[in-house]
């Protein structure tokens, strides 16, 4: 006797299949919702991956052409030690220490890590929280923000803490499921930090 398939084994199935996985529609259930966060996913990891090509070869964004990781420029000394805003805060001092050598290799690990996560929606987590210090870092270094006649906008907030929040809202709504690899890491991983 043959078995036909039923509405109940595909529901089985498909409960078999999740392993007590979150997925993004469990979370989110507006498919324009999803889309949209799909579309912030895919940016905000694009800033984070294209700083790490400009910073590589030199693409002449904020790096130079002549001036790449790969021409023996130094990603993180421009920032540390002659942006004005770093030098002249009050943390300047600290952060200066932070330029060069295995502080470019970390840097650099950190951009291209959190931007390839993102874009992908695999380790959004680790990446989200990854990415939020990274930038708290940042702002550490320009702090105080909103000093008068330096471009700042905001005395207190910039858009450092706009693209941690994000990123940690896309984590938390499982952004990586869709347009992104999300729903299979997730199968692989479980919902915990790795997801």
């Amino acid at each position: 006797m043959s078995h036909t398939a039923t509405h109940d084994d595909a529901g089985r199935e498909r409960t078999a299949d999740r392993r007590d996985v979150t997925f993004q529609e469990d979370i989110v259930r507006s498919p324009l919702a999803r889309g949209l966060l799909a579309a912030l996913r895919v940016v905000l990891g694009f800033t984070f991956l294209w700083p790490f090509l400009d910073k590589l070869f030199g693409l002449g964004y904020s790096t130079p052409a002549d001036k790449g990781w790969v021409d023996g420029g130094s990603p993180t000394t421009g920032f540390l030690t002659k942006n004005p805003t770093v030098v002249d805060g009050p943390l300047g001092g600290f952060f200066k220490n932070f330029a060069g050598g295995f502080w470019d290799w970390l840097f650099m690990a950190g951009l291209l890590g959190i931007g390839v996560a993102v874009l992908l929606g695999a380790g959004m987590k680790i990446a989200a929280w990854l990415g939020s210090l990274l930038l708290f870092l940042m702002y550490l270094a320009e702090f105080p923000i909103g000093r008068a006649n330096e471009g700042f906008v905001n005395p207190l907030v910039d858009s450092h803490w706009i693209e941690a929040l994000a990123l940690l809202a896309l984590a938390y709504t499982l952004s990586g499921d869709t347009f992104g690899l999300g729903r299979w890491w997730g199968r692989k991983v479980g919902n915990g930090p790795l997801r």
